[in-house]
């Protein structure tokens, strides 16, 4: 029998930790700092890349200073490995970002995502430009892995693996929602779409229920694993959506993030929705929301702003730090993987 590995929350979000309490999971900020006075070519002393909590709730950078690194994914067998989508392909470390190699080819760079199955570790998903990749061997080497993606249109934004079964995968692209399940050796589209899929994620109480996102037709939900999706109502769906959060403490609470929207939120699994941009800036472009697994507390991370948190599911909001900054993701990961 394969052995099973905890699944690894990719994607979550920002720091906040309940008085007294002593956090269960690290977490990890990725992207860039002080993006409104970069200039093309000029010096840059700012300090971008990887940013790890402190216990203090500060954030404190890691590794190189990098400034194209989107999202990361960790080794549930050990949080000192992960790996990285960068300008430059797929980095992984095996230090805890002390050290980095590129695995990818010269053909396989500009990575918008990258995703470890947690129940087949060795196994590296990453979302190309123009396809996608897959590493078997703990991202020291990479391949394409493309039959059943179209030859034109497979611009793939998101790779996300379900963390119920090894090989099972979801691809978001410029052409709708595609479907592995034997690790990438094929894909089917299960939803067909002409606006680019931003994000989909995994209900953390219920692995049946998929949420996804897009550019400009809105939200769709899935309750049967993946196989079939609809538009989810009460959803703008002219504007760009960046990515969905699941409260994982508290089932029904879920958010969404956008550019010109700002933040929704809804408590009731989807049924219903409202903005919560009151105690956010006024131009609230909120490039990523996520929740604190360890205490629900909800983030939104401003374009060029701060990060900020709220614990009350957005109604009142704090800044939290990393002012002028545009982070890209946000990533927990289990404290005793340490």
């Amino acid at each position: 029998m394969k052995k099973k590995y905890p699944a690894i929350p990719l994607l979550l979000i920002l720091t906040g930790l309940l008085a007294g309490a002593t956090p269960v999971h690290d977490l990890y900020l990725f992207g860039a700092v002080n993006i409104a006075g970069r200039v093309a070519g000029s010096r840059d002393v700012a300090k971008n890349g990887v940013y790890g909590r402190q216990a203090d709730g500060s954030f404190a950078h890691r590794g190189i200073n990098y400034p194209a690194m989107l999202t990361g994914s960790f080794d549930p067998r050990d949080s000192q490995v992960f790996h990285v989508a960068a300008l430059c392909g797929v980095m992984t470390t095996t230090d805890g970002g002390h050290t980095w190699r590129i695995g990818t080819r010269w053909d396989m760079t500009e990575p918008k995502s990258v995703m470890v199955d947690p129940n087949a570790p060795d196994t590296v998903y990453a979302a190309l430009p123009d396809g996608l990749g897959v590493s078997t061997d703990r991202g020291h080497s990479w391949s394409r892995h493309e039959n059943g993606l179209p030859e034109r249109g497979k611009y793939t934004q998101v790779v996300t693996v379900d963390r119920t079964q090894a090989g099972r995968v979801f691809a978001g692209s410029e052409t709708g929602i595609y479907l592995t399940e034997d690790a990438a050796h094929n894909w089917r589209r299960v939803f067909p779409a002409v606006d680019t899929v931003t994000d989909i994620r995994q209900s953390p109480h219920d692995p049946k229920h998929w949420l996804a996102v897009s550019q400009s037709a809105g939200a769709l939900v899935s309750r049967d694993g993946g196989l079939t999706w609809t538009p989810l109502t009460g959803i703008p769906d002219q504007q760009a959506l960046y990515n969905v959060a699941f409260d994982p403490t508290r089932a029904g609470r879920i958010a969404i993030a956008s550019w010109s929207l700002g933040l929704l939120t809804s408590e009731d699994d989807g049924a219903t929705w409202v903005f919560r941009n009151d105690g956010l800036p006024e131009k609230h472009h909120v490039w990523r929301a996520a929740v604190d697994p360890d205490n629900g507390r909800l983030y939104a991370a401003i374009d060029g702003g701060a990060l900020y948190g709220s614990d009350d599911f957005g109604r009142t909001w704090r800044s939290l730090g990393m002012e002028d900054s545009r982070i890209q993701s946000l990533v927990f990961v289990p404290c005793a993987q340490r």
